[in-house]
């Protein structure tokens, strides 16, 4: 499968867990935001639990940066809420401050390339931008967690390229110097860091 990092995210409608209701959620109630939408393997698991939390607990730094995040697996909204309904300190999510999308179908995970032979999502992990198209894209194994503070460094890199027109070297962060894509005027950049 090619990437679809440059094209449209492909649309989805699916019911999801938000808070302690059902909802159907699309990705067309997201328009006009960016959107982190992330796939995990399955609910009642171990690895699952520590980045669903991590998201939850850093969601009014995302929210900041006028971005969402929206959470799948395959399981069913009922896992969802009964993992949900499990306190932490058992494996169990608690309060979750985002929506968990169930993906029963395998739809969603297969349309994003991450559903694998054995039925399940890959860690996966896209940046769609406020117009809908993928921006950002990392699919890896099941045992390493992600790293919640990489995801809001890569966030505000690509809001600072879309605000300023200007690209981000290697280790960006917030404040720091970009530069110009530009043969001439990207000199700027490497005689001041040189």
């Amino acid at each position: 499968m090619s990437t679809l990092v440059q094209k449209p995210a492909p649309d989805f409608k699916a019911m999801a867990a938000a808070g302690k209701l059902f909802k159907e959620i699309r990705l067309s109630d997201y328009r006009g935001k960016w959107l982190v939408l992330f796939f995990y393997p399955l609910d009642f698991t171990f690895v699952c639990p520590t980045e669903i939390t991590a998201f939850s607990d850093r969601i009014e730094d995302f929210k900041k940066l006028g971005c969402e995040v929206l959470g799948c697996s395959v399981d069913s909204q009922y896992a969802h809420l009964a993992w949900i309904g499990t306190p932490r300190k058992e494996g169990g999510l608690g309060e979750i401050r985002y929506p968990l999308l169930a993906d029963v179908t395998k739809k969603i995970a297969s349309d994003y390339g991450v559903l694998t032979e054995a039925g399940i999502a890959l860690r996966g992990l896209f940046l769609i931008d406020p117009e809908g198209k993928v921006v950002y894209s990392v699919i890896h194994d099941l045992g390493v967690g992600r790293n919640v503070e990489e995801i809001l460094r890569v966030l505000k890199a690509f809001q600072h390229l879309a605000k300023t027109g200007e690209v981000c070297p290697a280790n960006w962060k917030e404040g720091a110097r970009s530069m110009v894509a530009d043969p001439v005027k990207s000199k700027e950049y490497f005689a001041a860091t040189a």
